[in-house]
């Protein structure tokens, strides 16, 4: 008889000891969207990987304090009380931005769709990326956008879905505009500076940026002086671009005159500076006669035979001004 208690003995004896006591965890970080209850108690028993809800969104962060965890040890029997009323459960779901790339490309998208152009960019000023789980791999997307296309103003939602997530979604507005490519300093240019290909650079820059004729080309520029100031980063009109002067305002140059069976010289004044090719006034001391001559060489110019004078010759004076 004794020996065929000993075994509901055992059993009795095994029954009555206390469970494995829990401990209450002072931080958690969350790799998973749901609470379980191991994410509250070390050794928690049979339930540990029971759901107890929703967590924190990613960047987000849960409190459990000392009365709720208790009321959670108890429903699901985990062996743990509070020890004092300052006991807690610091609950965090890491978050990363999403990438602006990755919103860039799908509204990029949905843009073309509505009718915006193919060249150009899109600016979000207001935009603040929203954090998604570390873990996750979201996709976006766009559900609505609207787009004027006379001010390339718009407005769009952005829905961002990570699996076992629900679908966040937010508002984006900003601007799309047209870009083109242009030649540009790099730094300040001066008037009189020979431009080198160290002086210039291209960048993509507002279409509404390049009124008139601009530089597109840096070769174009490298050797031709600057005729106006540059600041940097702004297009260069072309009307700024001048072959190095080689003729100054005052200085003496040799004039030149030639038409068939005649050929004539004579010393003149330059009333304006220029580069090669470029046509100034140059004044004649003999006759007073303010002739148009164009710069052929480092102090000299070439008038021509048909050109008429800016300023005629003094009255009275009959002497031959060019020979």
């Amino acid at each position: 008889m004794r020996a065929s208690t000993l075994p509901l003995l055992v059993c009795l004896l095994m029954w009555s000891l206390p469970a494995e006591p829990a401990t209450l965890r002072s931080a958690t970080t969350l790799q998973q969207p749901q609470v379980r209850i191991s994410d509250l108690f070390d050794d928690a028993g049979p339930e540990a990987e029971r759901v107890l809800g929703p967590g924190p969104s990613p960047g987000g962060r849960i409190v459990v304090e000392a009365a709720q965890a208790a009321a959670i040890a108890r429903q699901f029997g985990v062996a743990w009380r509070p020890a004092s009323p300052a006991d807690r459960v610091v609950i965090d779901r890491p978050g990363r931005p999403l990438a602006r790339e990755e919103v860039l490309g799908v509204l990029r998208s949905a843009l073309l769709g509505a009718g915006a152009p193919d060249v150009g960019d899109i600016e979000l000023p207001n935009f603040t990326p929203p954090l998604v789980p570390v873990e996750g791999a979201p996709q976006s997307a766009i559900e609505q956008v609207n787009y004027q296309a006379t001010s390339g103003h718009f407005t769009a939602t952005l829905a961002i879905s990570v699996a076992g997530e629900p679908v966040q979604r937010i508002r984006v507005s900003g601007d799309m505009v047209e870009m083109t490519d242009l030649v540009v300093p790099t730094h300040r240019l001066t008037v009189g500076t020979v431009l080198q290909p160290e002086d210039l650079q291209t960048l993509r820059v507002r279409v509404g940026q390049s009124h008139g004729d601009v530089l597109r080309v840096a070769d174009q520029a490298v050797g031709m002086a600057m005729r106006r100031l540059a600041v940097a980063g702004q297009p260069i009109p072309l009307a700024d671009l001048g072959h190095p002067l080689v003729v100054q305002k005052g200085a003496r140059v040799m004039m030149s005159l030639e038409q068939p069976g005649l050929s004539l010289s004579a010393i003149g004044v330059a009333s304006e500076s220029g580069g090669i090719g470029d046509r100034i006034a140059v004044l004649n001391p003999v006759s007073g006669a303010i002739v148009d001559a164009e710069v052929t060489a480092a102090g000299q110019v070439r008038v021509s035979p048909n050109s008429a004078p800016r300023l005629p010759a003094r009255a009275g004076n009959t002497q031959v001004s060019m020979r």
